[in-house]
């Protein structure tokens, strides 16, 4: 059996490594713990031990879940969104961290207007240039925050990559150089003020420590907390 409080605990240490390698304050750093295919009492696990923030991939797997859970989280879905299940991603989820493109902006702001709320987004930006991630491309960035921006049920709180799947550090480094210089010329170009772009979201259990070295402050972690799935 894994040990998830141990886990967590090794987490904070090597998120507080890096942090003070890169100089950095790691109470800065959010840790999303991402639970898909872990079950309830797993979830359970992972916030009594003081994550207070997870993820998921799938839509029906949170419907699944979420209800069992007596802990209080903060849930984000950090997976691929489409369009028809839009209404169900607003009733579920706190944060949407995988806008990926002006479609599906419009479709959560209708959603979310309907339901008389204001949804916190993220907009995922493809910094790999992998054609099997999504995201939009960088250079498009400047008129999507645009157009996000006027959706008025909407609350874009930052940006989200996915390093490249590659064994060259500085390959996968350079991806989450991409999105923090992203994030500078925005609020350079007054596109969007710094506040609303809170987050960089970047970095998952194998490659956390360099996306912390490169500005990353909300890491979302599965295998590193949980272990390997079965």
């Amino acid at each position: 059996m894994v040990d998830v409080r141990e886990n967590c605990k090794i987490v904070r240490d090597r998120v507080a490594l890096a942090a003070a390698r890169a100089g950095r304050d790691p109470a800065d750093i959010s840790v999303v713990a991402v639970t898909k295919t872990r079950s309830a009492a797993e979830v359970e696990a992972v916030i009594s031990a003081g994550y207070d923030q997870v993820g998921e991939n799938r839509i029906q797997e949170a419907e699944a879940k979420k209800g069992t859970v007596s802990g209080v989280a903060g849930w984000h879905l950090v997976g691929h969104l489409q369009t028809n299940k839009a209404k169900r991603a607003v009733a579920l989820f706190d944060l949407v961290q995988s806008v990926d493109s002006v479609r599906i902006g419009g479709a959560l702001n209708g959603h979310a207007a309907a339901a008389g709320r204001v949804l916190d987004v993220l907009l995922q930006v493809n910094t790999s240039g992998a054609a099997e991630q999504s995201g939009i491309r960088p250079e498009e960035a400047d008129g999507v925050v645009g157009l996000l921006r006027e959706m008025s049920h909407l609350r874009l709180r930052g940006l989200m990559t996915i390093g490249a799947f590659v064994e060259d550090e500085s390959v996968v480094r350079a991806c989450f150089a991409r999105l923090r210089s992203l994030r500078d010329e925005l609020i350079a170009a007054r596109t969007v003020a710094a506040p609303d772009l809170q987050y960089l979201s970047m970095g998952m259990s194998g490659d956390f420590e360099l996306a912390i070295d490169e500005g990353s402050n909300m890491v979302r972690l599965g295998t590193t907390i949980f272990g390997r799935r079965t």
